[in-house]
């Protein structure tokens, strides 16, 4: 039976990029030795590094003035590293899930930490809008897709202070406008490798600007001088990072995988829709994340989401029951998952709506 892949994270990938890499772990670059045993400083995994790192810029069109690093501790530990390098006195954050509260609750650690507003109320089905960020703040921070509750900010902001925006679970997804942020960063697991390495979009000149002293670690500055190699980096992470981008590169780039991946929210928002025991949990259109699509059962059939689960399990349809503090059910539709997967659960939801 062919599994369907909608985990939220770590997630699907794309077979090529799952393919090279086990072929790299066997022997990697000709060199008679596994990928998980070369010297991070040998040619052939600079070389890795650097492809790496250019062809990220190219997909993403940033501009020239930005650095990209891989970085490892996960996009948490970013949640540190942000005000360490760029607050000083005062943050304004946006709440809008469990991440960005986790993010702000670290801001509260360099000074003051502004929440302009919280969907927390709702359980985080909706964007906050109609807002002040304050214009003294040194940065705001956005978490752009929301993994456990299906909400998602679709557009790049435009606001007056420096904007920097956690994406682990949507980059490469939709276009971004990479020069409206001063900086970008997520975990790798969703639309570009395996857990176990950091992405981070900087704009060099926006560093060296706060009064404390940053750890040597802690500091963008010394991954930026260092190429991402002042540590040693997460090397199979890595490596597979590459294939995704050239997977990415080979299927037409983020403008192709953006239709791609609206059409396949399409097809299963219509069918939480149309469907009488299902609901989709984010009401509001704009508001719902292409990327994970989160719908509980109405209220008349609640004690069929067992059942449901199980039945969709017995089909194939993996990874797919909600959050634990929420409950229901999730599907994350990322860009590795194919459009087929998507049909095969709206079938899989019309065949116990008929048993039902």
């Amino acid at each position: 039976m062919k599994k369907h892949n909608f985990y939220a994270g770590p997630s699907i990938l794309p077979q090529f990029t799952i393919e090279e890499t086990a072929k790299a772990i066997h022997e990697f670059a000709n060199t008679g030795l596994s990928l998980m045993e070369v010297s991070h400083r040998s040619k052939e995994f600079v070389a890795v590094m650097d492809e790496a790192q250019n062809l990220f810029k190219e997909i993403l069109n940033i501009p020239s003035g930005y650095q990209v690093l891989f970085l490892g501790g996960g996009a948490s530990t970013q949640f540190a590293m942000v005000p360490y390098n760029f607050m000083n006195k005062k943050s304004a954050y946006l709440n809008t899930g469990a991440w960005a509260s986790k993010a702000l609750k670290e801001a509260k650690n360099f000074g003051e930490m502004v929440e302009v507003a919280s969907s927390k109320e709702s359980t985080f089905n909706f964007i906050p809008k109609d807002y002040e960020i304050p214009s003294d703040a040194d940065y705001f921070h956005i978490t752009t897709n929301n993994t456990i509750y299906g909400t998602e900010i679709k557009e790049d902001m435009n606001v007056n202070i420096p904007l920097i925006a956690d994406m682990s679970s949507d980059i490469f997804s939709r276009p971004v406008d990479i020069s409206k942020y001063v900086l970008i960063y997520g975990g790798a697991q969703k639309n570009l490798a395996p857990s176990g390495v950091t992405f981070v979009i900087v704009k060099e000149d926006a560093l060296g600007k706060v009064d404390r002293v940053i750890p040597t670690m802690l500091d963008y500055r010394t991954h930026i001088e260092k190429g991402s190699m002042f540590n040693t980096p997460p090397v199979v992470p890595v490596y597979a990072a590459l294939q995704t981008l050239k997977w990415l590169k080979n299927k037409g780039g983020i403008d192709v995988m953006h239709k791609m991946n609206v059409e396949k929210a399409t097809i299963l928002y219509d069918e939480i829709e149309r469907n009488k025991l299902f609901k989709g949990t984010v009401t509001n259109p704009d508001d719902r994340s292409i990327m994970n699509i989160c719908f509980v059962m109405n209220e008349e059939y609640k004690e069929l989401e067992k059942d449901f689960l199980e039945f969709a399990t017995s089909k194939g349809m993996i990874g797919i029951k909600g959050h634990r503090s929420v409950g229901g059910f999730r599907a994350s539709t990322y860009n590795a998952l194919p459009k087929e997967s998507v049909e095969a659960l709206v079938l899989v939801m019309k065949e116990f709506e008929s048993k039902n």
